[in-house]
């Protein structure tokens, strides 16, 4: 049996990032917690430095659902990762930003001592993330994909020169139907994502929504829309439509799409955890990333 497993996610094509691992392994090994990396980090971690031979690997030595925590050194898209690693544990997921602009991770690399401290005495709160369930049906409607989402689930032409006709349903009924290169269904917590890029509205974490944004739409009637989170929301791809699509999932996971095929994304019934040391205002965050000017504040009186 191992001793409190604890997965460690790192990008392994940045030395700043390998040097944090290893100090992360030593860290968990000099206070009993056994480290862990993925499976397919190993060979090449290995490669870079030979203390990470004999730690222990996910899948191999440890199951999922024995994980304690996932320590994540890098960015959103890492994290991201790491979400799809514990996916199915009720692992959570503490997020060390290595000088990447996300919105995931909860600390600075400078905290990263006193982080792994905390998490060696269990000192951090649980954060539940709204996730996405998605299914693709062919046109008979049976279903010939399944997945999930954190940020967000994008059907998108997969052609650049045609776009693709789809039909909008909301909770079993049809919305619109048009030509677009697009259509983004995101959660709050991708808001900050890719549905930000396309013009959709920014969601604070603590609201449960879905929202649904058109890419380039052909059409007078094709908003963002905000629907409830218990919302069933269909992309339906015409049988008219010129060209194929693909499903994309965080930009991890893709399905192809002829016309015909049918998404259909609603609510997980799993959300995702987020370990939190210092919960902070989203407001906070939205100014940090984004830089936004607010001289001139004065508060309230």
């Amino acid at each position: 049996m191992n001793a409190r497993p604890i997965l460690v996610v790192a990008h392994a094509k940045r030395d700043d990032t390998v040097a944090a691992a290893l100090r992360v392994v030593d860290a968990l090994r000099g206070a009993g917690a056994t480290p862990v990396l993925p499976a397919d980090d190993h060979d090449e971690f290995v490669a870079l430095h030979a203390r990470f031979a004999d730690v222990a690997l996910l899948g191999t030595d440890v199951a999922v659902d024995d994980l304690e925590l996932a320590i994540v050194l890098g960015g959103d898209g890492t994290i991201l990762r790491a979400a799809e690693l514990v996916r199915g544990s009720e692992a959570p997921v503490l997020g060390i930003n290595m000088g990447h602009v996300g919105f995931l991770a909860e600390i600075d690399r400078d905290d990263m001592d006193a982080a792994v401290a905390r998490v060696i005495d269990r000192d951090y709160e649980v954060e539940e993330r709204l996730a996405l369930s998605v299914r693709v049906k062919d046109a008979d409607g049976a279903v010939v994909y399944e997945t999930w989402a954190l940020n967000e689930a994008t059907v998108e032409k997969a052609s650049r020169e045609r776009m693709i006709e789809v039909v909008i349903e909301i909770d079993g009924r049809p919305l619109s139907s048009f030509g677009c290169d697009g259509m983004v269904v995101s959660t709050p917590t991708g808001s900050t994502a890719y549905n930000f890029s396309a013009g959709g509205p920014v969601i604070w974490p603590t609201v449960e929504a879905i929202a649904v944004v058109p890419l380039s739409a052909h059409a007078l009637f094709a908003k963002p829309l905000v629907v409830g989170p218990e919302a069933s929301v269909a992309i339906e791809m015409l049988e008219r439509t010129d060209g194929s699509g693909i499903l994309w999932c965080d930009g991890r996971r893709s399905h192809d799409l002829p016309p015909g095929a049918r998404v259909v994304v609603r609510r997980s019934s799993r959300p995702v955890r987020l370990a939190r040391l210092h919960p902070t205002a989203f407001t906070n965050r939205l100014v940090r990333k984004f830089q936004l000017p607010v001289e001139g504040w004065r508060g309230a009186s």
